[in-house]
């Protein structure tokens, strides 16, 4: 399977899957994770270790909030809720590791579209 996109690999897991956007998303989030994760080395251990898990991460996250967008599982969506946690809280300990500095917090988006608080003024 070497030299195959994550969109080539993922065709034949999510053809049957009855969402498209489903199929999309994952594809999108696979393949920013495999492309975020080819690093030239620096010399530098851990800032590489860094540089190549951070899309690793994101992935997970990307991937969890197809699976909150289209799932039906409560299980499943459970898990992917507590994914979406546990890897934003290793990327912000994976920075903080390094001396990057952190983004301001936003929520992770769980629904297509642009979303504006119910509390704004």
């Amino acid at each position: 399977m070497l030299g195959l996109t994550a969109s080539a690999m993922l065709t034949g897991a999510v053809a049957a899957a009855p969402a498209d956007g489903y199929a999309s998303m994952v594809s999108a989030a696979m393949d920013r994770m495999m492309a975020g994760m080819m690093v030239k080395p620096s010399g530098d251990v851990d800032r590489d270790f860094v540089a190549m898990m951070l899309p690793h991460h994101q992935g997970a996250i990307d991937m969890a909030v197809a699976e909150l967008r289209y799932g039906h599982n409560e299980q499943l969506k459970r898990i992917a809720q507590e994914i979406i946690i546990d890897q934003q809280q290793e990327i912000a300990a994976m920075k903080l590791a390094i001396g990057q500095p952190l983004p301001p917090s936003t929520p992770a988006s769980t629904q297509g579209g642009d979303h504006h608080s119910h509390m704004e003024h």
